[in-house]
């Protein structure tokens, strides 16, 4: 290669780097010289074009990583194979709040393999069940797929919010065959259920605690039948509550929320309104942290159909927010009635729900697809208006 090097052309070139030439006046140059610039040149310019692509390289290493997420199933070719069982095509048309995480993860953390998950909207035609989140669908519903609902097709209304809290948003009345929420009464129900123990476990051991009565709240809206800040209002008269969250002007981080909650005796489980099986994960974080929660939100009697009733405390047990406080008090200093909540982690165990924030709606969307894998008959369209407010 250097071989092809003729003089004016390494001129040319030092000129272009700027070299100066003045040195080369009056001098003989001879082609070993000529080489000898030629591979000082080539080397200087391999140099600054490994130093440019280094500096390209660093900067797109410094970008945040955009969540992970299995974007699935898109080969139609490749769906089931020969000689396997065919799944059912499952299409989420609209990711919830926009979070992402890998489709796999259902098969991983939930052991639900029973449908073909996807995001690919051009599967339309050939999808089982579409999932369509509730407060993704515009006022118009333009955002909706624009062909019509095929006879074999199942529309699958995902809503996870209490009525208080539901847009009604017209048109929808007719559109849907399948409801997935947390009532009970759902056509795939889905909730944090304890688990049974056929054999009793005696290892429980109650986590060391250095707070009394905690807090996790972000959400401060008064609107909704809650009014969990009126009653949070009057009952931090009477007693102190440790506070987490925007309330605190912090975010906790999601790997302190467990950790955080078995340090606190006592948890202020107040749902943001009051409906018929609106009970969240607000109950279950305490359940599975080992810490006993104080529930606001319908009555004892619809909690007790999902959790035993020495599990937990309701404030409708109180004529008011000050005897609550009292109660409180005397349970922190009398160990052995403390002790009594946790009697029914002898026979029932609490599974930690997901914290990490984008991860927060794999349980629904798992269970669609376990409901789809098993149920392949036909449903008519219901209003779904007319069941969720009633």
């Amino acid at each position: 290669m250097l071989k092809s090097c003729r003089l004016p052309e390494v001129r040319n070139l030092l000129n272009f780097i700027k070299l100066p030439l003045t040195t080369w006046s009056g001098m003989m140059i001879s082609t070993s010289k000529i080489h000898q610039i030629c591979l000082i040149v080539t080397c200087w310019l391999a140099g600054l074009f490994s130093c440019l692509v280094f500096i390209q390289y660093s900067s797109r290493s410094c970008a945040p990583e955009p969540i992970p997420y299995h974007r699935s199933y898109n080969n139609v070719n490749t769906l089931n194979t020969p000689g396997q069982e065919e799944k059912p095509i499952v299409l989420l048309w609209f990711w919830p709040e926009n979070f992402r995480w890998d489709f796999r993860e259902c098969k991983a953390i939930h052991n639900i393999d029973s449908c073909h998950l996807t995001d690919d909207r051009n599967l339309y035609n050939q999808t089982d069940a579409v999932l369509i989140y509730h407060k993704s669908i515009k006022w118009d519903l333009s955002n909706l797929p624009l062909s019509p609902r095929p006879p074999f097709q199942k529309w699958v209304w995902f809503h996870l919010e209490s009525p208080t809290h539901t847009q009604k948003i017209p048109g929808l009345e007719k559109l849907f065959n399948l409801t997935l929420s947390y009532r009970r009464d759902a056509d795939i129900s889905v909730r944090y259920d304890l688990t049974i123990n056929k054999k009793p476990n005696n290892d429980f051991v109650i986590p060391k605690k250095d707070k009394l009565l905690c807090w996790f709240v972000s959400n401060l809206n008064s609107n909704g039948v809650g009014t969990r800040m009126a009653y949070y209002n009057k009952l931090k008269k009477h007693i102190s509550v440790t506070i987490f969250g925007k309330m605190a002007g912090t975010r906790m981080k999601d790997e302190d929320y467990f950790p955080t909650m078995a340090s606190c005796k006592f948890y202020l489980a107040f749902e943001n309104s009051i409906h018929r099986d609106y009970i969240t994960e607000k109950l279950n974080g305490p359940l599975a942290a080992g810490t006993v929660p104080v529930v606001l939100g319908p009555p004892r009697e619809n909690y007790e159909q999902f959790t035993p009733s020495n599990a937990f405390i309701h404030i409708n047990d109180f004529p008011d927010a000050e005897a609550l406080a009292k109660y409180l008090l005397q349970l922190d200093k009398d160990d052995e009635a403390y002790k009594r909540y946790f009697d029914w982690r002898k026979n029932l165990t609490a599974t930690p729900h997901l914290t990490i924030w984008y991860k927060e709606f794999i349980i629904f969307i798992c269970h669609a697809c376990e409901y789809i894998g098993r149920h392949k008959e036909y449903r008519a369209a219901q209003d779904i208006y007319k069941w969720w407010f009633s």
